[in-house]
């Protein structure tokens, strides 16, 4: 069977949920590994106050050995403005952490030169180069028209997101569904372009009281494309953990395409009919792609349950 091009790269982490932990709180951070989120993200930005930046960066390695006790991942969000940025990064790099949400690129041009950044810190601690990946966030207008060379800047770029509340802010609108329609489609398109994982909700994820709203909004932004997104409450984990992973009539469905595809393959023919519909080599690599986010699914459990013993 020809390679599935769809498929994103083995090394490539499947997060469906990403909860914010403001750094700097104890009480946050120190519960944070027990709310089952596939990352954990400890942010430096927008929930740190800018007199208390300096010493919040301080305290991304203590946090982050305790966010990960469950098995968890660890991203850290840093600051934009390079005079931060540098300096948080100098703060993060570790092997602790496995990943940097960048926020409010600007460009191709700001990834690189922040990966360029991460090259001498990995290498001065003893890291593979490239070790540590990207979560390019983009959160305005004018960076919205680069998303297709964002997504493409560095090896390092594993994800990217389109961060609602800025970039409705940047557009003088509200973050609702409607409105975010569009754009975000626009980044899963480009994500995909890249090879790499389109992560978000089409709205916001600031609605975290309106559990079941948040729940319809998540399953309809995984029907259009998204593989995980990130939530500023625990109360939505479990939503993101749910919504995010293929159903068993997904996955039963799925094997039953590439059983009944590799049979026909076998027999001298490249489609089939399997339960009334059409099957051809399109649809075997969806559910492929489908099977692979379960296997990854599967294995984040398996690394979470054997951490907690």
């Amino acid at each position: 069977m020809p390679t599935n091009t769809m498929n994103l790269p083995e090394e490539t982490p499947v997060w469906r949920s990403l909860m914010f932990v403001p750094v700097n709180v104890k009480r946050f951070v120190s519960k944070a590994h027990t709310r089952g989120a596939d990352a954990l993200q400890l942010d430096l930005e927008d929930s740190i106050a800018t007199a208390d930046k300096a010493d919040a960066r301080k305290l991304v390695q203590e946090a982050a050995a305790t966010v990960s006790q469950a098995g968890a991942d660890v991203v850290v969000r840093i600051n934009q403005p390079l005079r931060l940025a540098i300096p948080d990064l100098e703060e993060t790099i570790s092997p602790r952490v496995q990943a940097v949400a960048v926020t409010k690129v600007d460009g191709p041009g700001h990834l690189r030169l922040l990966s360029e950044v991460m090259d001498e810190l990995e290498a001065e601690r003893g890291m593979a180069v490239g070790t540590t990946k990207m979560i390019a966030m983009v959160e305005t207008a004018e960076a919205f028209f680069r998303m297709e060379n964002i997504a493409k800047a560095s090896s390092r770029v594993m994800a990217m997101t389109l961060g609602s509340e800025d970039f409705a802010t940047s557009l003088g609108v509200l973050p609702e569904p409607d409105v975010m329609l569009f754009p975000k489609q626009q980044a899963i398109i480009a994500a995909r372009a890249a090879g790499i994982t389109p992560m978000g909700i089409i709205g916001t994820v600031a609605n975290y009281n309106d559990v079941e709203g948040m729940r319809e909004v998540i399953r309809t932004s995984r029907r259009f494309g998204f593989q995980g997104a990130a939530c500023v409450h625990p109360k939505i984990v479990p939503i993101l953990n749910q919504e995010f992973r293929p159903t068993k009539e997904e996955i039963m469905n799925a094997r039953k395409i590439i059983l009944a595809f590799d049979e026909a393959v076998a027999a001298g023919r490249a489609s089939l009919e399997v339960d009334g519909k059409m099957v051809d080599y399109p649809v075997v690599y969806r559910a492929q792609n489908l099977l692979a986010i379960e296997e990854g699914i599967t294995q984040r459990e398996a690394k979470m349950a054997a951490a907690a013993k």
